[in-house]
């Protein structure tokens, strides 16, 4: 029987939830969930590293490779096929700083989670 899946955490929940192209030629979408949003915006959009990701996310930085890779790879088949992408579901819990002004998205490579940990 596998392990149970920890809850990831994520600053927050994301403003847009749902993208795809201008001309709808299908039903197709796909399902990005919120902690695999969160490991594409705190490495690529952020600039963390994995490790650093993974101490924010409270997950092991093999579990934070696991889940980009995953994302990229749905993003990438949205992009290239043409097919919906939504934001939506997920084991994650919020910050607990999020109502505090939380600065995870204003973090740089150098710097810690200004998160509790």
């Amino acid at each position: 029987m596998p392990r149970p899946q920890r809850n990831r955490r994520i600053c927050r929940e994301p403003i847009y939830r749902e993208f795809g192209p201008v001309e709808q030629k299908g039903n197709s979408e796909v399902i990005l969930t919120l902690d695999e949003f969160e490991a594409v915006r705190m490495v690529d959009y952020v600039g963390l590293t994995h490790e650093q990701c993974a101490s924010h996310m409270r997950i092991s930085r093999t579990t934070v490779t696991e889940v980009y890779e995953r994302a990229r790879k749905k993003i990438a088949d949205a992009l290239v096929n043409g097919k919906k992408l939504l934001i939506d579901g997920g084991n994650y819990s919020i910050c607990e700083n999020a109502s505090k002004n939380c600065l995870c998205g204003m973090l740089n490579k150098t710097e810690k989670s200004s998160c509790k940990e």
